[in-house]
């Protein structure tokens, strides 16, 4: 910016004020701020470091105000901070030896290297308050879900076009069987925000469980309201998903809300996370029963409890192993994620090879003989503190 442009700059700088504000969103007292640092940053370079300098907006005048302050001394060792009695009478013909003279300089006076700086002083600190806005206006939004256009890619990172700012969807964050080019709009959950050298970065996320949540707080009225709640989800993004739902009104039916008339809400889920399958199983207080519901639509024979190794041994049926367990162990997988719980699914027939086996050994322990081996389920039971379901 050279001082021709200064010039007619400070000619009209309450419209610039004005005009930078509206475009950046940013308070006047900011763009005020940014001017005055920038004018100070100029004197500098033609008054040196050690000046005792100030610069302030006078709206009346509409310009930036320069002043040099100086101590009134009866003999002047620094130049720039001092300033003898009779030069200061000039000034001032009241002025006392210790007082402190503020002297308005001429900006016009200024070169156009040091113009040129202050230009770049008041971009950067425009930068910087809009980032820092940004910022504030971003923070608190994790969790929420957001919508924005793809507006290029890097590596194999999608960088998202918000409106006022970009977000990122890591690799990592993106499900596999998605495909998008730019300008295709896309949706994503906020899992962070956080601050970097080139303003605030926002981590978006389309596989985690959280975004499957999200959506259907959007699509279902009873978990948005309060009266259906999502306890658990997990996900095979891309895939297939499981949520356990569970209604605080007994007269609401949880699955059946959040599949909605003709499977109207989890087909809008469906549809927005591209075809990814969703089982809706309902929630249940006790932990087999809930790995029961996790495992439709495989149907559970037993389930045996290991508390102490928070465990769980499902018994299903021979025509049952295959679906229990699903495609590449998709099906066990997701219910493990779901219940939190460890598992273990075998066909009703292994378990009576291991139980004939397991009788045998116990047969074969002096004082046992066969007859008490015959109960040896109930013997294992006691020495392991492991409790036997029997799933009606």
């Amino acid at each position: 910016m050279a001082m021709t442009e200064a010039t007619e700059m400070d000619g009209d700088l309450t419209r610039v004020i004005n005009s930078v504000s509206r475009d950046k969103n940013l308070d006047k007292a900011i763009i005020i701020d940014a001017l005055e640092q920038a004018v100070l940053h100029a004197a500098r370079r033609d008054y040196g470091a050690t000046a005792d300098l100030e610069a302030h907006y006078n709206e009346e005048n509409n310009e930036i105000e320069l002043f040099q302050f100086r101590t009134v001394v009866e003999d002047v060792a620094d130049e720039v901070r001092e300033i003898s009695v009779p030069e200061a009478h000039k000034l001032d013909p009241e002025a006392a030896v210790g007082d402190a003279l503020g002297i308005k300089l001429d900006t016009g006076s200024f070169g156009r290297i040091a113009a040129q700086s202050a230009k770049q002083i008041i971009v950067q600190k425009v930068r910087d308050a809009e980032r820092a806005q940004i910022y504030e206006e971003f923070k608190d939004r994790t969790g929420e879900v957001l919508s924005g256009h793809v507006r290029r890619f890097e590596r194999n990172d999608i960088i998202v076009d918000l409106g006022r700012t970009e977000a990122v969807i890591p690799y990592r964050e993106q499900m596999p069987t998605e495909r998008y080019r730019v300008k295709d709009r896309i949706t994503g959950y906020v899992l962070e925000v956080k601050r970097s050298s080139r303003g605030p970065q926002i981590i978006m996320s389309r596989a985690h469980p959280g975004f499957l949540v999200r959506l259907f707080e959007q699509h279902v009225t009873e978990i948005y309201d309060g009266i259906v709640t999502i306890e658990s989800a997990a996900r095979d993004p891309g895939h297939r998903s499981k949520i356990a739902v569970y209604s605080r009104d007994p007269s609401v039916d949880p699955v059946g809300a959040c599949v909605g008339m003709k499977g109207a809400r989890v087909q809008a889920v469906v549809q927005e996370l591209n075809g990814e399958k969703i089982d809706i199983v309902p929630w249940d207080k006790d932990p087999a029963r809930l790995v029961c519901n996790a495992l439709a639509p495989a149907q559970v024979s037993k389930v045996i409890v290991d508390d102490g190794n928070h465990s769980m041994e499902v018994i299903v049926g021979d025509d049952q192993l295959s679906l229990a367990i699903g495609k590449r162990g998709q099906n066990v997988r997701l219910a493990a994620q779901l219940t939190g719980w460890r598992l273990d699914i075998k066909s009703e027939g292994k378990l009576e090879q291991e139980l004939v086996g397991a009788k045998v050994s116990v047969a074969n322990i002096p004082g046992i003989g066969p007859m008490r081996a015959s109960n040896s389920r109930c013997l294992l039971d006691d020495l392991f503190s492991i409790r036997l379901f029997h799933i009606q």
